[in-house]
């Protein structure tokens, strides 16, 4: 069942992000050409041309895009102590294993770069707090590493691999994150008092992710990070590359959010 619900997301994420309508409204277009109906074909023409102008125009996402990063404030670490948290919980979706890693040797990271510089951060500023990451892939056919093992071979890297370390490497979205997770941080604050985790994650996600941690009964302290909008809109905007990428967050969060509540898991 969770495969299916897995799959299905995907597919409903690739059905309505508005640029792949563009492809939809194109193809439409040349049937009609072909059908000598030119009218028809100039109508899906435009919707095409408008698709890519609301894509393309920052604004439009943005708008929807800001209430879900400030959605769950930002914690100020520098005002607590390290006895206040059980330790640092980083999600995965940043990292490209697959066979880039495997054939390469190298490891790459994606736009959400931040989740990882912030995970060194604090795993350097917090020596003794254990961590744990979280995350084997979101592709519907992972192949080559797992984000777990790519994240553990920069830990080696970085000169970080005598910290405490845990990795999950069998989630494939957000609500597996947690629940394989669980039993980790169980089995290390075994015989403590329960104590806040710091999370780590992407700020239009972590909305979504600190419904699921409470709902498995997890405290954590929120630390957002890959902020995509700014305080106030860039009326004058237009860029398809970062409107492309912000429906693309916008949709997957939603649908998450949706799906995740029709189901229980929040």
């Amino acid at each position: 069942m969770d495969t299916i619900f897995f799959i299905l997301s995907k597919v409903v994420q690739f059905c309505i992000e508005p640029l792949n309508w563009v492809i939809v409204f194109v193809c439409l277009g040349l049937v009609f050409l072909g059908l000598r109906k030119p009218h028809l074909c100039k109508r899906f023409l435009v919707f095409a041309l408008l698709d890519l102008l609301v894509v393309g125009w920052l604004p439009a996402s943005e708008l929807l895009l800001r209430p879900l990063e400030d959605a769950v404030p930002r914690t100020e670490i520098g005002k607590l102590s390290p006895d206040d948290f059980g330790g640092i919980i980083i999600l995965g979706g940043a990292i490209e294993g697959g066979n880039i890693a495997t054939e390469r040797g190298e490891i790459s990271i994606h736009s959400s770069a931040e989740r990882v510089t912030k995970a060194f951060e604090l795993i350097r500023k917090y020596p003794d707090l254990p961590f744990i990451f979280s995350g084997f892939s979101g592709r519907v056919t992972p192949k080559g590493v797992s984000e777990a093992e790519a994240f553990k071979q920069l830990i080696k890297e970085q000169g970080l691999a005598d910290r405490p370390a845990y990795y999950e490497n069998q989630s494939r979205n957000t609500y597996e994150n947690v629940i394989f997770m669980k039993p980790m941080i169980n089995e290390i604050g075994q015989g403590k008092a329960r104590k806040p985790w710091l999370l780590i994650t992407s700020a239009s996600h972590m909305y979504r992710s600190t419904l699921i941690f409470h709902q498995q009964g997890i405290e954590v302290f929120a630390v957002p990070v890959d902020y995509q909008t700014a305080r106030s809109p860039q009326w004058t905007a237009f860029d398809l590359v970062d409107g492309a990428q912000n429906w693309n967050k916008l949709t997957h969060e939603y649908i998450g959010l949706f799906a995740y509540w029709v189901t229980g898991k929040i």
